[in-house]
């Protein structure tokens, strides 16, 4: 059983690191001579074919009025890309098995450091109600309604890309659930059976805030301050769940690299990136212009003072 939920695991978490391949131009063949030199023969002149278009991704101008579309798209690439072998990294491959079997063969050991303590669950649930629909989903509604009030063209994609990435999470987390029915650590004797009717693996609220933590991350990658919270708030959300004895740690990870892995896939394939070049500043100059007036009927005379761009 453990070998499948590790074989859904990898599935779920390498498709998404696969770097996109386009068309190389080879080169053209050689054009022999009349003579059979190629030294100082003269090629004879041949037309070279236009070159083959590489695919890319159309951005349409406005997020909004194809959500409904985008997120059908992702969702037709995420659960068939795992056939694709383009989408494998070699790099990735041995240390993401490596990693994944060693978290879920070592879930009883790490799931007994957390039984013997009693302090832990009180404070983690209140730092996990952060990873809940209501949290992320207002994290992403605030940057879209506070990018159309100030018209910040960055904070309202953050907040559409943010929420797309939370729903495409929240179906692929869903479907897992239902599929490996991994029982709780608070269940019988914390075994964390898989196919016995649980909804553990993986955690959804470590997958819900990764999905927008990585969005923020990656909109706002030159603040620093903005892009390490993000992925510090994520990483405190998803262990919450842990030291609070709602998931395995396998879960948490599980979870993780799935909201984290959409959340990066949804940005690179809709981020735009005219947005990130800064606006010029402004400069505006005032030139004092003193303009006089004199009426000699009116035996009146003075001037006024104007300032001009």
């Amino acid at each position: 059983m453990r070998v499948i939920a590790v074989t859904a695991l990898f599935i779920v978490s390498l498709f998404l690191t696969g770097a996109s391949t386009g068309y190389s131009q080879t080169d053209q063949p050689e054009t022999p001579s009349a003579t059979g030199s190629k030294a100082f023969a003269t090629p004879t002149p041949t037309p070279s074919p236009s070159p083959s278009p590489s695919p890319v991704f159309k951005r349409p101008a406005s997020l909004e009025s194809h959500f409904v579309q985008h997120v059908f798209h992702d969702q037709v690439a995420i659960w068939t890309a795992p056939f694709h072998p383009g989408n494998y990294e070699k790099k990735l491959v041995f240390p993401a098995v490596i990693g994944v079997a060693a978290v879920f063969a070592t879930d009883r050991y790490t799931s007994d450091w957390v039984q013997t303590s009693g302090t832990l669950p009180a404070a983690s649930r209140f730092v996990s109600h952060f990873g809940q629909a209501y949290s992320t989903g207002g994290i992403a509604a605030a940057f879209y309604v506070a990018g159309r009030l100030t018209h910040n063209a960055k904070a309202r994609e953050t907040g559409v890309l943010a929420a797309q990435s939370l729903i495409d999470t929240g179906i692929v987390t869903e479907v897992l659930k239902v599929a490996a029915q991994r029982q709780r650590p608070n269940t019988d004797e914390h075994f964390g059976e898989f196919f016995d009717g649980g909804s553990s693996f993986p955690s959804g609220h470590s997958s819900s805030i990764w999905s927008v933590a990585t969005v923020v991350a990656y909109e706002y990658h030159n603040n620093p301050w903005i892009k390490y919270g993000a992925y510090a708030a994520a990483v405190a959300v998803s262990m919450s769940r842990y030291s609070g004895r709602n998931h395995f740690l396998s879960d948490i990870v599980g979870g993780s690299a799935v909201g984290f892995f959409i959340g990066r896939y949804v940005y690179r394939n809709y981020h735009d990136p005219d947005i990130d070049q800064p606006t010029p500043k402004k400069t505006t100059w005032l030139r004092p212009t003193f303009l006089p007036y004199y009426d000699g009927r009116m035996h009146s005379y003075g001037g006024s003072l104007v300032w001009q761009l």
